[in-house]
């Protein structure tokens, strides 16, 4: 499915969230706050948006991904960065290997997210900080209801629109309906093994961005 979209995936996602994304990729980057010489693992990179800023503030970044199609599409636009082939349930690196770990709107696409989690808590070195920023719940009950109505009703034509897939958003938008709210979120962080989960909502709690560190 990712691969069919990763033609025209930046340019769709910009569109539906109305340039919102671009917002909550500096709230990303700014969580994440890399350091010069530190080794970060972008996971769910995509075609690499997310993974550029953290390389031009010096970190060591990996942008890594299961689909394919976004990896070559990432290498032919951003030759520079090591792109690499993943399973989010089984990490292609050893133990103790990143100073931070960040996945953005990847983490409910991984078949089981807890799993995900003690994957990306085993390469993080102790110390070492997560960040997950993922599509949450609204806060406020109008908002709510209108954004659902969105979701399922408006986002599917758009994306036929604009998208090089438009059928996979429709997937899309049922799993941003079903996934967990931000507490239940936080909870599951805890139970992977991180430590002092919390978040941050975004945009009314469209969006959640999660930080937490590791033990």
């Amino acid at each position: 499915m990712f691969d069919a979209v990763a033609r025209r995936y930046d340019v769709t996602n910009d569109v539906l969230s109305l340039g919102q994304d671009r917002r909550w990729r500096k709230e990303v980057f700014a969580a994440v706050a890399p350091s010069p010489g530190e080794r970060v693992l972008d996971l769910a990179a995509g075609t690499g948006t997310s993974s550029q800023p953290l390389a031009e503030a010096g970190a060591t970044v990996v942008p890594c991904d299961f689909s394919l199609g976004m990896l070559q599409v990432g290498k032919r636009l951003k030759p520079h960065l090591p792109f690499t082939a993943g399973d989010g349930t089984r990490l292609p690196f050893g133990d103790h290997v990143f100073d931070a770990v960040t996945i953005s709107f990847g983490l409910r696409n991984i078949v089981d997210p807890v799993a995900g989690l003690r994957e990306m808590r085993r390469v993080t070195r102790p110390g070492g900080r997560l960040v997950v920023c993922e599509f949450s719940h609204p806060t406020w009950a109008p908002f709510r209801t209108a954004y659902v109505e969105y979701l399922m009703r408006a986002l599917p034509p758009i994306a036929r629109a604009v998208s090089s897939s438009p059928d996979a958003y429709v997937y899309l938008a049922e799993s941003i309906r079903a996934w967990p709210a931000q507490e239940a979120l936080a909870d599951l962080i805890a139970g992977a093994g991180w430590q002092r989960p919390e978040w941050r909502n975004l945009s009314g709690g469209i969006v959640a961005l999660h930080r937490a560190t590791a033990i």
